[in-house]
């Protein structure tokens, strides 16, 4: 970005041209002449055109005001420097890896689907910590929060269907272990996205319990239901060790899910498809956006000094030709 800061001293580049003007009128007038009477005598003589030193004497003069004038009025060059500032927000995913998650409603299966929509979900993000917890009949911390997204998405990929030892559906020991990773954040949002397809049936605190600190703390809750309405293939292991698929009642405590959301200024959402996941997710996503504060600052640099230097030099190298190489007679 180029610059004057005085810029009302480039107004005198107006007289430059009445310079001129008065120069081809009256200025000529006071040229030095020899009178002769008769230029016969000097038609043989060859000389450097003595028009042409007074033309080039003229210019250097008036090309030093004009770079005089140039550095009155200050250039600069100015460089742009932007500061951005966030205020990021701390998210923590909740997924449940229950046997139930097998089923097969969605593809490959529930688990992959919420993965893989998960992995889209914290590519989508900047700036923001994610971390994610994943439960069953117990609930365990598999990522703290974290904007190292790449180390996250590992360990999304490494989540799996739990054992049967640790098999059931803990809500409220899930929401109380995210919790505890949110309650102390200093992030201008805290959210949590849960996601589950059963009912609450395993676990020592009640899930509204479980809301209701969750609120106390200022934590958002988004509540999501996956499975399709009705019945869902899900797959068994057979005697011999081959698998058949049998159709089993999805059963969301979607009142359960409503009022968790609602207790905590969340929303609860159904989802009975891959795309419907994916669009959940997406919309959370669009609700929570991180704030990006852009300040705009120019630094400026002096340039006068290349206009200044120059027009002494052409002014001074005009006077120099005139008085010593190119002496006018008296």
């Amino acid at each position: 970005m180029f610059y004057f800061a005085d810029w009302g001293y480039l107004l005198l580049i107006l007289i430059i041209p009445l310079i001129i003007l008065w120069y081809r009128r009256v200025g000529k007038k006071y040229e030095a002449t020899l009178r002769y009477p008769s230029l016969h005598a000097f038609s043989r003589i060859k000389q450097p055109t003595a028009r042409l030193k007074i033309i080039t004497l003229f210019g250097l003069k008036l090309g030093g005001v004009l770079l005089l004038i140039l550095a009155l009025a200050r250039p600069q060059k100015g460089s742009e420097v932007r500061e951005y500032s966030t205020e990021g927000i701390d998210i923590m995913l909740v997924l449940d890896i229950s046997s139930s998650m097998r089923a097969i409603d969605f593809r490959p299966n529930r688990l992959e689907a919420a993965k893989s929509v998960a992995h889209d979900f914290i590519e989508g993000r900047h700036n923001d910590r994610i971390g994610l917890i994943v439960f069953a009949a117990e609930s365990f911390l598999q990522c703290p929060l974290t904007i190292d997204y790449g180390v996250l998405k590992e360990l999304l990929n490494q989540v799996d269907i739990v054992s049967e030892k640790y098999d059931g559906t803990a809500i409220g020991m899930a929401i109380a272990n995210a919790t505890n990773r949110l309650r102390e954040s200093t992030a201008k949002s805290k959210v949590m996205i849960l996601l589950s397809d059963g009912r609450n049936n395993a676990g020592e605190i009640d899930p509204r319990t479980a809301a209701r600190m969750a609120a106390a703390f200022n934590i958002k809750i988004y509540t999501i239901g996956a499975g399709k309405l009705g019945q869902a293939p899900y797959p068994v292991i057979m005697p011999g060790g081959f698998t058949q698929y049998q159709l089993m009642d999805v059963e969301i405590d979607e009142n359960l899910l409503t009022d968790i959301a609602n207790m905590t200024g969340g929303k609860y959402f159904r989802a009975t498809s891959e795309k419907s996941l994916s669009t959940i997710y997406n919309e959370i996503s669009s609700m929570e956006k991180t704030e990006v504060k852009v300040k705009d600052f120019v630094n400026y640099t002096e340039l006068y000094h290349f206009f200044l230097i120059p027009g002494f030099i052409l002014i001074a190298l005009s006077s120099i030709l005139s008085l010593v190489v190119w002496r006018r007679m008296p």
